[in-house]
């Protein structure tokens, strides 16, 4: 038997049916299986509780967590701003925030792409000096004046991070060893400099690790802005927020981070007095809302092991199948919707409809007993889903997305 993540607060103390936003997982699903449900309630709580830890940060969205077009014009009302890494997901935003409020982030960002960002008046990440010289020269000859930030490679790296994005060779940013000759390049250009983008990594746990991190950043931000002579308008601390997946994850202690931040940026150097300071989440905020619901369509039994067999699979939810970036296999929170706190009546292994051994959301798991008709309900859905998987695989049609 293998162990599964924590399930998110909000539902961990449910008996019986399993309920989202106050309707149970049967309703939800009436219509349709495999789907995700949002609760906003959840993410809301989650931006709150950043504001509270934050006061005195900026807080921009990124999109890329979760896309669901209801969702991210309800969280446009929540944030500060959006994180974007595609000319898509740039038309996205911009439905519901001002081109001022958005950052255009990610390498090989193509010339109609850096066309539309100067166009629209989105600030471009500069992830390179020759990115640097296609949105000059597009700039140019489309007679608009470019809002561009640097995008720094640091010489650090965000210990425990699941993604590490710095600190190593990286096809995202400049080295931070060149990043001020970029910046002075920019300015005399007579573009609009924004400021700086500095990301280290993603999905840290450790509240030290990321408090160090951010510190580095901001002694790393000084000292660009003295060896460019210019002191940021901007510096986006990127975020690297993390959330409890798996057996024995613990939740991030924000206010312990957020407390130090806060103490960082009281001490930072005189020349970043008016510098604005954010931090840009995606999983953090949303990944604990989301529920995937997927109907069970057989039971069997092969070798002495059971296998409960569902309509969904990594088709959807490519994360939790681990197979998006997980180096050991290890379970998310899994539930089935009908016995929430229910004991445990045997050993299974929960797999999808496609045909591959890759398409397995639970291994080995102790759940109540699942019949054909039962609904299962994967936990931790709301962040890197959908969009992150190959939906097109097997032909099989999409999840049904529903916002709470």
């Amino acid at each position: 038997m293998k162990a599964v993540g924590p399930i998110p607060p909000e539902f961990v103390e449910q008996q019986g049916a399993l309920t989202i936003a106050g309707r149970t997982a049967e309703d939800w699903a009436a219509e349709a299986t495999p789907l995700f449900v949002y609760d906003l309630a959840i993410a809301t709580a989650r931006v709150m509780r950043f504001r509270t830890a934050f006061p005195n940060v900026a807080l921009s969205y990124a999109i890329k967590a979760n896309p669901h077009p209801p969702l991210v014009a309800r969280m446009a009302e929540l944030v500060d701003g959006f994180d974007v890494a595609s000319a898509g997901e740039l038309r996205l935003a911009l439905r519901s925030k001002p081109a001022a409020r958005i950052g255009f982030a990610g390498p090989g960002k193509r010339d109609a792409e850096l066309a539309e960002a100067i166009t629209a008046g989105a600030t471009i990440n500069l992830e390179s000096e020759g990115e640097a010289t296609r949105a000059l020269a597009i700039a140019d000859r489309i007679g608009s004046m470019p809002r561009l930030a640097v995008r720094v490679n640091p010489d650090i790296e965000l210990r425990g991070s699941g993604m590490r994005m710095g600190g190593r060779p990286s096809p995202f940013g400049v080295d931070a060893a060149r990043a001020a000759a970029l910046v002075r390049r920019v300015v005399a250009a007579g573009a609009d400099w924004r400021g700086l983008h500095i990301y280290a990594g993603s999905q840290a746990l450790d509240a030290q690790a990321i408090i160090d991190t951010q510190a580095a950043t901001i002694s790393l931000v000084a000292r660009l802005a003295d060896e460019a002579g210019a002191a940021p308008p901007v510096v986006n601390l990127g975020g690297g927020f993390g959330v409890p997946y798996f057996a024995n994850d613990r939740a991030l202690d924000v206010e312990r981070v957020g407390a130090a931040l806060g103490g960082a940026l009281e001490q930072r150097h005189e020349m970043l007095a008016d510098t604005r300071f954010a931090i840009e989440l995606g999983r953090w905020l949303v990944a604990e809302c989301g529920v995937y619901l997927t109907r069970v369509v057989d039971r069997k039994e092969s070798g002495g092991e059971v296998f409960v067999v569902v309509d969904g699979g990594l088709h959807h939810q490519l994360a939790a199948s681990g197979n998006f970036g997980t180096v050991v296999r290890r379970n998310y929170p899994l539930a089935v919707a009908g016995r929430m706190g229910e004991p445990a009546t045997g050993t299974v292994s929960v797999v999808g409809c496609l045909c591959t051994p890759l398409d397995r959301l639970g291994d080995r798991i102790a759940l109540p007993h699942a019949e054909v008709g039962d609904l299962v309900a994967v936990f931790m859905a709301g962040a890197y889903g959908a969009t992150a998987s190959p939906t097109a695989f097997l032909g099989h049609p999409p999840a049904t997305e529903l916002l709470a």
